[in-house]
């Protein structure tokens, strides 16, 4: 019997967190700001600590540099239990500088920097995913690879595309190979209903969610039409920072899923991981709990 429950592959990086009084920021030349922090982040971190906070059998493998900040992921997961191997890649551990402003909306500065066409020894992933009975694959280049060797092996899999424009190509082995396809709804632009289609159509999808922050998500399960999901609705105070509440709500989603759920209360499950993770500072700070999450679901 598998003995992880989910695979993440890639995905992890640092964030530099910096409050910033508004978005646009304000045409000058300087601009003081509260304390900035750094946190263990980037999609992958998101939904691996997520589903471990859950309390589900997590791996996560990934590529970071031989720095501080190399060394700064190594002792989050250590410190949180969660199994991690890596491979250390010379241009060094990825990084994102989040502007958040005081709504709680944040415009992120990714520093990839490892380039796309180099790919770690395939046994990285290869052998944890013996083991496993879902692979998640995150969207950085590598990791279709795992995904590719996921669906040949027969597991079932999912992945996030984020702010996909529902055209560039870049993202169509992804769009097209997982069973379980996330996206934010944020670049479609009005074409949700098209865009998921297309993926449902052209790909092997069980289902396809949009995620649309404040207004909720969009569900589409095979077979199905288009549902609109309602967010869980918080006072505007509540609402402290959303750097990571996609990978939350992907991290819930993925639980109940994982528990043999109808779509609708995965999509639930969710909207409350998501609703948690804007009530705290910083990215992936907070998650929400396996009872938390039982008795809100009911």
């Amino acid at each position: 019997m598998p003995d992880i429950d989910v695979l993440v592959v890639g995905g992890v990086g640092v964030d530099t967190i910096a409050n910033v009084p508004r978005l646009p920021l304000p045409d000058s030349d300087t601009i003081k700001v509260p304390p900035m922090h750094e946190y263990v982040a980037h999609t992958g971190n998101g939904v691996a600590m997520g589903l471990h906070r859950l309390g589900l059998g997590v791996h996560l493998v990934d590529t970071i540099g031989d720095d501080s900040r190399g060394r700064m992921i190594i002792d989050h997961y250590a410190s949180a239990g969660l199994p991690f191997d890596h491979h250390v890649h010379p241009a060094g551990t990825r990084r994102s500088v989040n502007l958040v402003d005081p709504a709680g909306r944040r415009l992120s500065l990714y520093d990839g920097r490892q380039p796309a066409e180099d790919a770690p020894p395939a046994d990285l992933y290869r052998v944890p995913m013996r083991r496993a009975r879902h692979v998640h694959a995150s969207l950085v280049p590598w990791s279709r690879h795992a995904l590719a060797d996921a669906v040949a092996a027969g597991l079932t899999t999912s992945t996030d595309l984020h702010s996909w424009d529902g055209r560039d190509s870049y993202r169509h082995d992804f769009a097209f190979q997982a069973d379980l396809v996330f996206m934010s709804a944020g670049e479609l632009d009005g074409r949700v209903e098209e865009v998921t289609a297309e993926v449902l159509d052209r790909g092997r999808a069980r289902v396809v969610v949009a995620m649309d922050g404040g207004n909720g998500s969009f569900l589409r399960p095979r077979g199905g039409s288009l549902r609109h999901v309602p967010p869980v609705v918080l006072p505007p105070e509540q609402v402290v920072d959303t750097n990571g509440a996609g990978d939350s709500y992907v991290a819930a989603f993925l639980w109940a899923w994982l528990e043999g759920r109808p779509w609708e209360v995965c999509a639930a499950a969710g909207s409350l991981g998501g609703a948690h993770a804007v009530q705290t500072a910083g990215t992936h700070t907070s998650f929400i709990g396996e009872k938390e999450l039982r008795d809100a679901l009911g």
